[in-house]
């Protein structure tokens, strides 16, 4: 059987606070610090797991880590935030339940980074195959996106989330993702136009002017230099370990792999370069004629780069910045605004701007990642939100934040509590109610519609009159003074209260009390920006920016108030709260051990402030309330069966029953247990702790047991080893004696025998000597006498050769003086074309070699070649030319690909088609035929239309469809496979006409240069029923020439007809109408116009070319 390792296995200090005996504060943070000491930054109570910020790097996130907790029980192992995740995923994937992961703590305390840990974990242990691995990307790919636009450099987090996240993963019945939702709250957009000291704003800002290249920063009108841009905090800038310029890079590839398009993608960094141009317009005041004071603008020319950027005009946003219109039913009035109103103004539309940019980034990257398919989906949300914050200076951002906790908190109170009492429901478990601090009571003070503080502070601002910070405070002393948990200084119980300032109110919150401060309650939750700057902003050629401010469409004026911040953030909340309770949760809490964001070192004061206002010690006495350990029989057998004699080393029966006797033998009183169904549940601490000394009491003895059967099959085996050893040397010493004994007698007898073959051999050797001498003295008087028999013949033979030589030497030089007598008469009569000849053929390898050093070079285009050097040449010249030419042409059409041959072929048919008929041809002899112009088979725009038509699409263009009735065009899809062509509409993608080209007649074009032309269909077909199509392109060459050899394939070898004429018929259904091309001037500028004449003529105007 496999022995698994457990939860309390070399456990340092407790794993599961639930087991912290005693439980009590210091003992609680002791149990931390001990932990966090040897690295050990995961802590359970119960399921819930505590996270510790090591600030540095450690080795346990590795896939060998990975693979060790998958499919793993959440107690087998020491705690780990895989523990949970896997948990979570596992009882999604196998019991059909949606999951939520609910990450809290402080700002720095590592909640990001937790929920990326949970989503690599989730996507690593998921399944595989392209499309899944594309999910998983795009899912992993939002959070830099996310980061970049919402996290900021904070005094306490370098990587800060300014923002709350939740989101919705989406799993298929197997448990692969399919998508995602995403969901914001509340970005910090007054950190846009103002940061604390020691931060900094968003990361965007910085990354864009660090790692943006020179032409793009030209683009945008931007110079790298942080200190010119009035938005930007100069005093931390740079940020040690952060590299703003790959960052830019990261966030640019993530964009990429989301979805987004190049021009969308451009149109957000416009908008960000907008926004840091907008903090530099500064204003001055102007005293009018009447004594009011206004404001202008000290230096327009941000003014003017910020209005091309976003393609606003100048005046418009001007007047905006100057006046303020207020409507009231008919009535409109028009106020100036002095400098400081213009400040505020300013500011108001940059905060706007940017998170109205970052709620609409959200939105497409939603967009991206969202499941495709229609059936029910499994869910996983990840939820990482601020925590409770208390600082020192605590306004309305921190107010709604804390009510967001407190919403948390009671939610995680009552699914914990419920938690428990299903499980002990399911054991058959007796439940006994538990005494716990029930927040509901503060929620209600927030909360309530009627008397809530939110309530109010919306009465308040909707109030007409004079409405101020003073006044909301009044209204809450006035109907919350007497609540519990809410104290102001005019409540008779604190009037002597001077840690109370009269300007502030008090709310006691779970967490403990938090000052908040009234000023700024009213300004932050109206929010308001003027009509007048929403209206300029809609009037931007950007239609980005026309989606980011809807209400300033004239045409769509609501006079009704927009929605306050407070109510928008309630609304949200009770969403997040309804979302949650139908999930079953899972809670990460997020600690940091100091402020110095410095490894190794914990501030226990830092660390208790944090278990309080998370509420940890409540959460650990919940779990505590009934039993504080549980265990399903099998493992708990596993683990303590050699306590009992009667149970170890196998009890063979069920496992519940082996518990009990075991339980039973241990004498552990019945009241510190209880029997479940499948678990047996341990009520102390204690208890479990004496059982784990008994355990490890009995393990020493096993040890000791063990060791001493060890030691004595270890000596017994070297004993064993020892006398075979003696047995075998004693063997080998008999053989190495005897051996030697042979040796010495072997080598006496070969002694002998040598010195007797000696002799004999000697005896022999002198006999052979003796003969061999005989031998060479008849050698040799034989060799010398044959010597001198050869010397004689060689010196009669010599004799008689230089006779015979001598003849002939005679002979020659008389057969030499006749020829030269007889050749001088021949000489002179032909010497005269000798030297012709030899002259020739010195000229011509002079030529050949001279040509060779001056060849022109391999360019089929280039005209040059060497001149001839003599008329005589001019022959051979030129034909060398032609075979040189043709020789090189050879090459570089050797060079050719298939595809670059396919797009000659058809810039060649094109030419014959069209040269010297259409004058439009030439424009288009330089420009490459591209084909798919609209990415089809990419943009997701168009993935209905792709999966619509199913063949090939060999070439996608935007064409005009002419209508008879007026001669206008309307924008159409044009689509040509190798069967069919396509008309389809530009903005939903529906085929609107489809047309076999086997029904194509013939193409008409006129001969100027227009990009109108005519598909005239087959009389009889089916196409045909609703008449031929008149449309114009850009790319008319292109079109016509495609269609031209596509349709001699698809008609077998019958090529479509090209009709170039200046007029010709059109069949509209029943009638035939002619088209008339005329040279004019249109009323649009440079391009052809259509303009019907009467009910048998359409008149097309062309420009005159030059």
């Amino acid at each position: 059987m496999e022995v698994k390792t457990s939860l309390l296995d070399n456990m340092i200090g407790v794993g599961d606070m639930v087991l912290l005996e005693p439980l009590s504060e210091d003992s609680f943070i002791a149990n931390l610090k001990n932990r966090f000491d040897h690295n050990e930054i995961y802590t359970y109570i119960g399921s819930v797991v505590i996270s510790m910020n090591p600030y540095r790097s450690l080795p346990i996130y590795t896939p060998d880590k990975v693979e060790e907790y998958r499919n793993r029980n959440f107690y087998e192992l020491s705690p780990h935030i895989y523990a949970l995740a896997d948990e979570a995923y596992r009882s999604l994937r196998d019991q059909d339940k949606d999951q939520c992961i609910l990450i809290t703590g402080e700002s720095g305390a590592g909640k990001t980074e937790a929920s990326k840990l949970v989503m690599s974990y989730v996507a690593a242990v998921c399944g595989k195959g392209q499309e899944v691995n594309k999910v998983k990307e795009q899912l992993l790919q939002s959070n830099p996106v996310l980061e970049a636009f919402g996290n900021a450099k904070t005094v306490r987090n370098d990587n800060s989330s300014r923002f709350g996240k939740y989101m919705d993963i989406e799993f298929d019945f197997k448990g692969d993702p399919l998508g995602g939702v995403i969901s914001n709250y509340l970005l910090e957009k007054s950190r846009v136009v103002k940061q604390p000291r020691g931060e900094r704003n968003f990361h965007v800002f910085y990354q864009l002017l660090s790692g943006a290249s020179d032409d793009t920063l030209k683009k945008l009108k931007l110079d790298r230099d942080f200190s010119k841009y009035n938005y930007l905090s100069l005093d931390s800038a740079a940020v040690n370990g952060l590299d703003d310029a790959a960052n830019f890079r990261t966030v640019r590839n993530a964009m990429q792999i989301v979805g987004f398009m190049e021009d969308e993608v451009q149109s957000v960094l416009e908008l960000v370069a907008a926004v840091l141009k907008l903090g530099n317009i500064e204003f001055k005041p102007d005293s009018r004629s009447n004594g009011g004071d206004e404001s202008r603008i000290k230096d327009k020319n941000d003014l003017k780069e910020m209005c091309e950027l976003l393609g606003i005009e100048q005046s418009v946003l001007e007047r905006a910045f100057s006046y303020r219109t207020v409507e009231a039913k008919l009535e409109k009035v028009s106020t100036t605004l002095n400098v400081a109103q213009a400040y505020y103004a300013r500011d108001a539309l940059a905060k706007n701007l940017y998170s109205r940019l970052f709620s609409w980034l959200v939105t497409r990257i939603n967009e991206s990642i969202k499941a495709q398919a229609k059936t029910r989906h499994k869910v996983m949300g990840v939820l990482d939100i601020y925590g409770f914050e208390i600082f020192e200076d605590n306004s309305f951002e921190q107010f709604i934040i804390n009510y967001c906790n407190e919403k948390l908190q009671q939610i995680f109170i009552e699914l914990t509590l419920r938690e428990e009492q299903e499980e002990y429901i399911r054991e058959g478990i007796e439940w006994t109610n538990i005494e716990y601090f029930n927040n509901a009571t503060i929620c209600d003070l927030i909360e309530n519609n009627q008397t809530g503080i939110l309530a109010m502070l919306d009465e308040e601002c909707l109030r007409p009159g004079t409405v101020t910070d003073e006044t909301f405070l009044d209204k809450l002393n006035t109907i919350c003074a007497e609540h519990q948990h809410f104290e102001s200084r005019l409540s008779k119980k604190f009037l002597t209260d001077h840690s109370l300032p009269h300007s502030c109110f008090r709310i006691q919150h779970y967490a403990g009390k938090v000052l908040y401060r009234a000023e700024g309650f009213v300004d932050k939750n109206n929010d308001l920006l003027y009509r007048d700057l929403s209206q300029a902003m809609y009037k931007a050629t950007q239609s980005l920016i026309k989606q980011l401010f809807p209400e300033g469409n004239p045409a769509k004026v609501n006079l009704k108030r927009p929605p306050t911040a407070g109510s928008q953030f309630k609304a949200s909340v009770g969403t997040l709260m309804r979302n949650l309770q139908t999930k079953n949760p899972n809670y990460i809490r997020c600690i940091k051990p100091n402020d110095k964001k410095a490894s190794h070192i914990f501030t226990e004061s830092l660390v208790c402030h944090q278990v309080r206002y998370l509420g940890l010690m409540e959460n650990v006495r919940v779990r505590r309330a009934g039993y504080a350990f549980r265990q399903a029989y099998e493992p708990c057998l596993e683990r303590y069966k050699m306590l009992c004699k009667r149970t170890w080393p196998h009890w063979r029966g069920p496992a519940r029953e082996g518990v009990e006797v075991l339980m039973a033998d241990l004498q552990v009183p019945t009241d510190e247990f209880a029997y479940g169904r499948s678990k047996i549940f341990i009520r102390n601490p204690r208890t479990l702790f004496f059982l784990e000394e008994r355990r490890r009491q009995c393990l020493q003895d096993l040890a000791t047991l063990i060791q001493k059967i060890y030691r004595g099959w270890k000596c017994r085996a070297q004993f064993l080893l020892l006398k075979k050893s003696q047995i075998v040397v004693s063997a080998w010493y008999r053989r190495y004696a005897q051996q030697k004994k042979y040796q010495r007698i072997k080598s006496a007898t070969t002694l002998v025998q040598s010195y007797t073959r000696g002799w004999q051999a000697r005896k022999l050797l002198r006999q052979l000597k003796y003969q061999k001498r005989c031998e060479e003295a008849v050698t040799t008087i034989a060799a010398f006498w044959h010597g001198t028999q050869a010397r004689r013949e060689l010196r009669r033979l010599k004799e008689e050769a230089r006779r015979k030589h001598a003849v002939a030497v005679i002979w020659a030089y008389w057969q030499g003086l006749k020829v030269r007598r007889e050749y001088r008469k021949f000489f002179r009569a032909n010497a005269g074309k000798k030297i012709y000849d030899f002259t020739i053929q010195r000229i011509m390898q002079k030529y050949f070699l001279g040509l060779k050093s001056n060849m022109p070079p391999m360019s089929p285009i280039d005209k040059n070649w060497p001149t001839r050097p003599y008329r005589f040449l001019d022959g051979a010249h030129k034909e060398l030319r032609r075979i040189f030419h043709l020789w090189r042409c050879k090459k570089y059409r050797s060079q050719f690909t298939e595809e670059k041959k396919a797009v000659y072929e058809e810039k060649l048919e094109a030419s014959e088609l069209f040269k010297d008929k259409k004058a439009l041809y030439p424009s288009s002899v330089n420009q490459p035929f591209k084909g798919d112009y609209l990415e089809i088979s990419k943009n997701p725009k168009y993935q209905k239309l792709n999966s619509a038509v199913e063949e090939k699409v060999l070439l996608a263009d935007v064409v005009n469809k002419i209508n008879r009735a007026n001669g206008k065009g309307t924008a159409r899809i044009f689509l040509l496979t190798k069967k069919n062509v396509f008309l389809a509409d530009q903005k939903t993608g529906q085929v609107k006409a489809s047309v076999p080209l086997p029904d194509l007649a013939s193409v008409s074009v006129s001969t100027q240069s227009d990009g109108f032309f005519a598909l005239r269909l087959k009389e009889g077909s089916a196409s045909a029923i609703k008449g031929d199509f008149l449309l114009s392109s850009e790319h008319l060459i292109e079109i016509i020439t495609k269609l031209h050899r596509t349709g001699a394939k698809a008609t077998d070898k019958e090529q479509i007809n090209v009709d170039i004429s200046d007029e010709f018929l059109v069949q509209f259904k029943q009638d035939k109408v002619c088209v008339k091309f005329i040279q004019g001037s249109p009323k649009n500028g440079n391009s052809a116009s259509c303009k019907r004449k009467n009910n048998r003529l359409l008149e097309v105007s062309v420009p005159m070319t030059a």
